[in-house]
């Protein structure tokens, strides 16, 4: 996962773009970068770490044009390290590109292999870089076929800002996997992952960006193709459930009002005896109000969250157990002691920092601890940009709700249906992907990608 953000025609390009980072960086706390374009050369700025750490206000200052391109990075294709760094930014005989890519190539491995058999040297391990060879070896003259024909040869989940000179691109892929919206501030055009970026930077939301749509932006004016077949929509369904922020918008609809819907449907479906509902801070938050409003039993928020520990943290000795939890989140003991409680989580994926976080509510001193989850259990990796790992490392493709129940030490253990959770939504549950809960993806993991389909295309 990734924040990314773009805007084009204003005095305050490099500012604005940082304002919109430090809003997305939920979606990535690995490294930030900023592209900007002052109409003859590219500026840039990249670091390991969290915005406000990698940029100060020099830094911005240096930062000149009106046009700009930003980045937040969690890493799911390629390492750690400050060389995928992005924006990703070249400079050819045609001008200069700089890429910021939330999502993941299912069919990286093909295409780089064929670029690198026609001679490209690649920089990065990420999987974004092949975007930059696609369109620097593009033999079309206009810069909107070019673009075109390379978004052409991608498979699996893409939403791109990018810059080539002047011109600032927003860029979905055909089945719509990751979010991006479009915004208007002072007659500036701006591009983001989520609504939350707007309204910190105080734009106007205008819509988001549809599936296999690119919109082409230069001289505040806006240009929109769809140039690809349709697809079936296939929206991430956990970027309600976990990833996005609550206060934003993303495909058009309000993430906090979903969260609420599952909490709810979650108490439909699963009917406890307890004296309190408790939140984990903080995606569980407003799925655990909305079990409370249809339960009746009332919410108390039972773990207090930490919010100044970041990536950067440096890990004590295994002599300290759990610190990595007790760090970030402490139980308000008063509350909880003697206590039937139960708690509300948005997702189990490894199971090991939900057991730890159950030691925390059992060692406050609560009589019983239930554990209600808003969403099915996680079966499946994810291709397309969560960090879903291998179906091994996933505790529900090994255990069974009891065995899982078992391991956490709770009293019950509850996950919303499938049925429910689609039905929480408020867009047609046909429009989204539950390939993590089901095992059913809407591509062709990976596609193969032959060297004659490249000749076409490049």
């Amino acid at each position: 996962m990734c924040g990314i953000f773009g805007i084009s025609g204003h005095k305050d390009a490099a500012r604005l773009t940082f304002l919109g980072l430090f809003a997305l960086q939920h979606r990535g706390e690995e490294s930030a970068g900023i592209v900007t374009y002052d109409g003859k050369r590219t500026h840039a700025h990249q670091g390991m770490g969290l915005a406000g750490d990698v940029f100060a206000e020099e830094t911005i200052r240096s930062l000149r044009g009106d046009i700009a391109v930003g980045h937040v990075r969690y890493s799911t294709t390629g390492s750690s390290h400050v060389r995928n760094v992005q924006p990703f930014m070249v400079h050819h005989k045609r001008g200069h590109i700089a890429i910021a890519h939330n999502g993941n190539l299912t069919n990286t491995q093909e295409i780089r292999g064929a670029l690198e058999e026609k001679g490209s040297i690649f920089q990065s391990t990420m999987d974004s870089e092949v975007i930059v060879h696609l369109l620097a070896q593009c033999k079309q003259q206009d810069y909107q076929q070019r673009v075109v024909e390379s978004l052409q040869c991608l498979e699996g989940a893409y939403s791109l800002v990018m810059l080539l000179d002047d011109v600032l691109i927003g860029a979905c892929d055909p089945h719509g996997f990751r979010p991006l919206c479009l915004g208007r501030l002072d007659g500036a055009y701006v591009l983001a992952s989520e609504t939350c970026a707007l309204d910190l930077v105080q734009a106007e939301y205008v819509r988001h960006i549809e599936p296999g749509e690119i919109v082409f932006i230069r001289n505040n004016h806006i240009e929109s193709l769809k140039p690809f077949p349709r697809h079936r929509k296939a929206h991430c369904i956990f970027e309600f459930i976990y990833f996005s922020r609550p206060d934003s918008l993303i495909f058009g609809t309000s993430v906090y009002e979903v969260r609420k819907r599952l909490g709810e449907q979650l108490a439909r479906e699963h009917r406890l005896k307890a004296d309190m509902v408790m939140p984990i801070p903080d995606s569980g938050n407003f799925a655990a109000l909305g079990f409370a409003k249809a339960s009746g039993i009332p919410f108390e928020p039972g773990i207090i969250r930490n919010h100044y520990i970041g990536r950067t943290f440096i890990q004590p000795s295994q002599f300290i157990r759990d610190f990595s939890v007790k760090v970030k989140l402490n139980p308000t003991k008063e509350v909880i002691r003697g206590k039937r409680v139960i708690i509300v989580e948005d997702s189990i994926v490894r199971g090991t920092t939900s057991k730890a976080r159950v030691k925390t509510v059992r060692d406050a001193g609560s009589r019983k601890v239930h554990m209600c989850v808003s969403c099915p259990p996680i079966t499946h990796p994810c291709f397309y940009g969560i960090d879903f790992p291998t179906r091994r490392e996933l505790i529900a493709a090994r255990l069974s709700v009891e065995n899982i129940r078992k391991f956490m030490h709770l009293d019950s253990l509850c996950y919303l249906s499938l049925e429910g959770m689609l039905a929480s939504m408020l867009l047609p549950k046909d429009n989204f992907c539950t390939a993590c809960f089901t095992g059913k993806y809407p591509t062709k993991t990976p596609k193969k990608f032959t060297k004659k389909m490249l000749e076409k295309k490049v």
